[in-house]
Order: structure tokens, then C-alpha cells, then sequence
């Protein structure tokens, strides 16, 4: 398992964040994110390249992508940030069946949405992906080996 989509909304705030962490959690896995309905060309929003940067990492580069059935295709696992849009991505790709999952699924999160919303909600948001990606880490790191 090499390639890992994450998907949320806008592709401007959770999954690049998201990506960000799983890239510094498994240097070895690529890592993409798109959204079901992305701001396509958009940068990563200003709130959340700053509470990602109090965190070590950079998404200033980020630009926002509509997710593709070559996203869907291309990935290993795809990992959404909530169930409504894991629901969206399996009638929309039928054949993705068995490898989209809810980023918070361990726990039965859905990761809450930061988007225009105060910084608050969004160090909410990096506290759920982070909690949410370690545990993924886990399990992948078991299929890897």
C-alpha cells in the first residue's frame, strides 16, 4: 500500500492538512487530496496554513483539486472526512467499494468542517485529523509490513 487520497469538501482545509501529517507520519507513502467539491485553483485557507505551520508543517503550496475517478483509481486507500462523503465517493465510483474508509472511523468521527469558521473550529479540525491519522498510521503501518 503506497498511494493514499484524502478527501474532504473544498480540498482548502482538512485534507491538505491531512496529507501533510500522513506524509510526516510515512515518508515512504504517497499521499494526494482532492475534494467532492473542490474550490478548484484555490490556495489552502489562510487559517489552516497557519494552524498547520504551529505544527511543523508547510501547505502554503497547496492548490485545490476536484476529485477525479483517476484520484479514486490511482489510490491504494482513499480516506474521507466524513461519511456522507465516503457515501458520495462509493455511489459516484462504485468499483472504489473496499478501499474508502472514514478518516475517523475508529472512533465513528466525522471531522468537523473549519471551513469560514473561527480559529477555534479549526484547531478542533487538526486535533481530530491528527488523533484520526495516528490511528491510521497504526494500521497501515501493520499492512505495509
Amino acid at each position: 500500500m503506497t498511494r493514499i487520497l484524502m478527501v474532504c469538501e473544498g480540498n482548502v482545509c482538512r485534507s491538505p492538512v491531512a496529507r501533510a501529517l500522513l506524509e510526516r507520519a510515512l515518508p515512504r507513502v504517497s499521499v494526494s487530496s482532492a475534494g467532492t467539491r473542490a474550490l478548484v485553483g484555490r490556495h489552502a485557507d489562510p487559517l489552516a496554513v497557519q494552524v498547520a505551520r504551529e505544527h511543523g508543517m508547510d501547505i502554503s503550496g497547496h492548490v485545490a483539486a476536484a476529485l477525479s475517478n483517476e484520484h479514486v483509481r490511482a489510490a491504494d486507500v482513499v480516506l474521507t472526512m466524513t461519511g456522507i462523503q465516503r457515501a458520495l465517493i462509493l455511489d459516484r465510483f462504485p468499483s472504489a467499494r473496499g478501499k474508502v474508509f472514514r478518516l475517523g472511523e475508529h472512533e465513528q468521527l466525522d471531522i468537523v468542517d473549519p471551513y469560514q469558521r473561527h480559529r477555534v473550529i479549526f484547531e478542533l479540525a487538526f486535533a481530530q485529523i491528527e488523533h484520526s491519522v495516528l490511528k491510521w498510521c497504526e494500521d497501515l503501518a501493520r499492512l505495509m509490513h
